[in-house]
């Protein structure tokens, strides 16, 4: 839905915010202005609501009891599981294992794929643009079977070098990598990169962290064979997320945890595990987070995925001319909005961020974050030491974009800069 009026996405993002309740919040005197979403995004009432009923009518375990509240309980998980499914584009519900989120998701790719499954002395590719959540796993099992480990790199402009990231993937057996850049924004060729390592008979996944919530994805278009995302990211409560597997990788994956649930009998001789995908999910899960996520993912639908990347697409050209005209700023990352997920990492002058960060809280009610983001790579590769961090969602206004810029000015006054 790219193209509509700057004041058309305002006026339903003013409408959205009477869903969330922490924008009553003052901070500092002055109405929050959050622009941390991609460390987090804030919660409707819808799913708050959702939770609390759980909590308050429902609550049993689930998949063990004949009992009502217990049917009802798996009948609300089971229906979070089919929802998701359709939400991504999975082909089947069987495909989608539920995790506390992406770092989760990608660590049982690693220990339950890549360390039993890749040869040893093969090889995993990355990029440069990962969170450390898509760098840590590989380079723990690396060590354990002989793994080698390497990187696309990054263009100055913040782009991955397709035209190197051939060759690196020559000899393949596993690629990893960011769909959208939680620091750049840069959004990457997902089907692309994923063809391209599938010519080398490599199994790919796709880190969603940052595209799932933000636009629209369809699992099986991109070609992929994994798929990890987090809820808390996409209005759902923390602790909840997804693994999206094709369902014959799964079937032939032994678990990550051994436990409850995810047997189909025990002997102390030896088990059987459980069918795809509760064999992955061992042990009693947070019920009421996926259920929670659940209700997330209808208030997402109703919007559309299409509507909340041409939301995010106006703000962030929007704040890239805004803030641009701020002096002595330096942004990283691509400079067209339609290359960017909703974020913009920044230095100004030789303000450090977490000085600057504090500043705008302290000052302007403005939450942002600061620091490596949890990407030291994309920062060691650019010279920096640390950026600040605008992150936009459904709910954020052009004039709070205005807001941030003004206050980008005072700050330069503030500190002498």
């Amino acid at each position: 839905m790219p193209g509509l009026p700057n004041s058309s996405y305002d006026d339903r993002a003013r409408a959205l915010r009477e869903d969330f309740p922490i924008f009553k919040r003052r901070v500092s005197g002055r109405p929050l202005i959050y622009l941390d979403n991609a460390a987090t995004s804030q919660k409707p009432r819808q799913v708050i609501e959702a939770i609390n009923h759980f909590y308050s009518n429902v609550n049993s375990n689930v998949h063990r009891g004949v009992y009502e509240l217990s049917i009802v309980a798996t009948e609300l998980f089971e229906d979070t599981r089919r929802r998701i499914a359709q939400f991504v584009g999975a082909k089947s519900w069987r495909e989608v294992v539920f995790t506390r989120g992406t770092t989760e998701a990608i660590n049982l790719v690693a220990y339950s794929y890549a360390l039993r499954k890749i040869r040893r002395g093969g090889k995993i590719v990355i990029t440069e643009m990962e969170h450390h959540s898509n760098i840590v796993p590989w380079q723990l099992i690396s060590g354990l079977r002989d793994l080698r480990v390497e990187a696309i790199p990054i263009s100055p402009e913040g782009y991955l070098e397709m035209d190197k990231a051939e060759k690196i993937l020559k000899g393949c057996d596993l690629l990893a990598f960011v769909h959208a850049s939680n620091v750049l924004g840069t959004i990457n060729p997902a089907r692309e990169l994923t063809m391209m390592a599938k010519e080398q008979g490599a199994v790919v996944l796709v880190d969603g962290a940052q595209s799932v919530p933000h636009m629209p994805i369809n699992f099986q278009e991109i070609g992929c064979d994994f798929l990890a995302f987090s809820g808390h990211k996409m209005l759902g409560p923390m602790g909840s997320g997804c693994l999206i597997g094709r369902e014959e990788i799964l079937d032939e994956m032994d678990p990550f945890m051994g436990g409850g649930e995810m047997i189909r009998e025990v002997h102390l001789s030896g088990s059987k595990w459980n069918e795809v995908p509760w064999k992955f999910e061992a042990g009693t899960p947070s019920v009421a987070d996926v259920v929670g996520l659940g209700e997330a993912v209808k208030y997402l639908s109703r919007l559309t995925m299409e509507w909340v990347r041409g939301r995010e697409e106006s703000l962030v050209e929007t704040a890239m001319a805004e803030l641009s005209a701020v002096p002595k700023i330096r942004i990283v990352g691509p400079e067209s909005p339609k290359m960017r997920c909703g974020l913009i990492s920044f230095t100004l002058a030789d303000i450090h961020p977490h000085d600057l960060a504090e500043y705008l809280d302290r000052y302007h009610g403005i939450a942002v974050r600061a620091g490596h983001h949890c990407a030291m790579p994309i920062h060691t590769k650019l010279g920096l030491t640390a950026t600040t961090r605008a992150s936009f969602y459904i709910y954020n206004t052009s004039d709070e974009v205005a807001s941030l810029a003004e206050a980008l000015r005072s700050a330069l006054k503030y500190f002498g800069a």
